[in-house]
């Protein structure tokens, strides 16, 4: 199978698959942490304010981390050079200052967002594939793809950059059939997602869900590195990705942990969340 990029363009003015789905996915985490503070009997409008933080956190620390990896510093200013990681920590930064300066508690905040965050990272992952970047090692599977326009091309030349061995005399132009890792993602996030979203009623201490997520984000990356086209390996076959997931399932283990038992751990105040009366007159 052969894709090219989806883009649309209207004049001088294009949209490519991957700023669409990045709308999309934002939307669509939000819609479920609104649905989930309606449920809880919560203010609605919460939800909002964490979707409009995590979309310029996201953009910032993904920007940033892309720059600090490479040390491409003309990126600051590109449409292209995003990391999800750095979007990550950097959407979760904001998020959390904005909770804090509502006085929502931390822990109310990353019960919210847990669902959504795997949700949007699925989505996300779809626009990797439209925009044909994100690809994974060479595979002789029936639903290998090929890129010949992808960010860059899967040809010979370029996934030898990426640390995959050709036999001699391969030509360097040749396009190749490749893992789509990113649809991979999008299955296995898509999962993660309905697994959260049916445990919102969990039994556990209000966060303990965040955690769950944690744990299930940073294994589903770690694995798929195995199968992805990189160049940032820091230690044999390990990546700077799987470094971090690491560090995220640590984490999410201790939290999960931590949080396991309500008695254990005070009930946060939701009065900063309570739901607002419609003005009437």
């Amino acid at each position: 199978m052969t894709v090219y990029p989806f883009v649309i363009t209207i004049g001088s003015f294009s949209i490519t698959g991957y700023g669409l789905m990045m709308m999309v996915a934002f939307l669509m985490g939000g819609w479920a942490i609104q649905l989930d503070l309606r449920r809880r009997g919560l203010d609605e409008e919460y939800s909002a304010d964490i979707v409009m933080a995590a979309v310029i956190g996201g953009l910032v620390g993904g920007r940033l981390w892309y720059v600090a990896i490479t040390g491409n510093w003309d990126a600051l200013l590109g449409r292209g050079g995003l990391v999800w990681y750095g979007g990550f920590f950097g959407g979760a930064l904001l998020v959390l200052a904005n909770g804090w300066r509502k006085r929502v508690p931390v822990r109310v905040t990353l019960e919210l967002t847990a669902p959504a965050l795997a949700l949007g990272y699925a989505l996300g992952r779809v626009g990797c594939f439209l925009v044909n970047d994100d690809y994974g090692v060479p595979t002789a599977m029936p639903w290998g793809v090929k890129f010949p326009q992808g960010l860059p091309p899967s040809t010979v030349a370029e996934l030898t950059k990426a640390g995959v061995a050709f036999p001699t005399g391969t030509d360097p132009f040749q396009v190749v059939a490749v893992h789509p890792t990113q649809v991979y993602e999008t299955v296995l996030m898509l999962a993660a997602f309905a697994w959260l979203w049916s445990r919102r009623d969990h039994a556990h201490a209000v966060g303990w869900l965040f955690a769950a997520w944690l744990v299930l984000a940073g294994v589903e990356r770690f694995l798929i590195e195995f199968l992805r086209a990189k160049d940032d390996r820091i230690i044999g076959d390990f990546t700077l990705a799987q470094a971090t997931s690491l560090a995220l399932v640590v984490t999410g283990v201790f939290l999960m942990e931590r949080w396991r038992d309500p008695a254990k751990t005070p009930a946060p105040d939701l009065a900063p969340l309570a739901r607002k009366e419609a003005k009437t007159g």
